[in-house]
């Protein structure tokens, strides 16, 4: 039976997309003006939005009969489905897909990635990658939910002025480490945002990067690995890249990037550098 896979754009993967993957786009909100992600918003032109406005857009979930529209569409035409979405504890787009699944019994499997961005697309990834090699819905599924536990997704921020203007931190705060140049290293444990360290400067802030990565016990190259980052250019990942060669040289001769959208742009900014991988068993 064929197999289709099913995420939302939280996973930031971009159009064209594989022919067994459709991606339902969240919606962003700017002001008065309402997008979805993906479709009518492309990462670039959110930036310019964010970079130019005085107040953060807002998100929303994605609602349960668009999810159902889709496993409508996919078990129509014979397809089972894997549902891959965001973390439950950041969106509750999650809860979307198990409410619109209720109606297809033995028929659609959903995921909690756990995660966002390249962390959850790297899920995506992996299900593919399980799918070809000729598992069924159902066995998909339970592997997924193994092996995120696997999954690591670890960044560095440039500025903290947006977890500032979305009230995660204190105005005081922000304005004493952007003083101090300070960079947070922030990685997603259980589902949820959390802290790593501080550093000072963009080099102490790749070296502590370097270093969580190295605590994990090191990239799974034979599963799915990705870098991204926020912002207009991928100046700040080069450097990053370049500082961190130790970790790729022997193992890969190009390097998977991709830009993080709306769903976690809005939260850390512009000039923010992640990295997403299994760790090593």
């Amino acid at each position: 039976m064929k197999i289709r896979i099913i995420t939302d754009s939280g996973c930031d993967l971009l159009p064209p997309y594989p022919s067994c993957i459709t991606v339902l786009p969240l919606t962003i909100t700017f002001g008065t003006e309402s997008f979805l992600d993906g479709v009518d918003l492309d990462h670039h032109r959110f930036y310019e939005k964010l970079i130019e406005g005085e107040d953060l857009p807002t998100t929303s979930q994605i609602a349960p009969a668009a999810f159902g529209d889709a496993f409508r569409a996919a078990v129509e035409a014979g397809a089972t489905v894997v549902a891959v979405t965001l973390s439950g504890k950041l969106s509750g787009t999650y809860q979307s897909a198990c409410i619109a699944a209720e109606e297809f019994p033995g028929q659609v499997f959903v995921v909690d990635s756990e995660n966002a961005t390249i962390g959850q697309r790297i899920l995506v990834e992996r299900a593919v990658e399980l799918m070809e090699q000729g598992m069924d819905a159902q066995a998909i599924a339970t592997r997924l939910d193994q092996e995120k536990k696997d999954i690591r997704l670890v960044a560095l921020l440039d500025t903290l002025e947006y977890l500032k203007r979305g009230g995660r931190i204190s105005p005081s705060i922000a304005m004493v480490g952007g003083l101090l140049s300070i960079k947070p290293v922030v990685a997603v444990k259980d589902g949820e945002v959390v802290l790593l360290g501080k550093a000072r400067g963009s080099k102490n802030g790749n070296n502590l990067l370097i270093q969580e990565i190295g605590k994990t016990g090191g990239v799974d190259f034979s599963r799915p690995y990705r870098l991204g980052y926020t912002g207009l250019d991928d100046r700040l990942l080069k450097k990053y890249v370049e500082d961190s060669a130790q970790l790729w040289t022997d193992h890969v001769k190009e390097l998977p990037v991709s830009t993080v959208g709306g769903a976690i742009g809005t939260h850390v900014g512009p000039g923010a550098v992640a990295v997403a991988f299994f760790q090593r068993g």
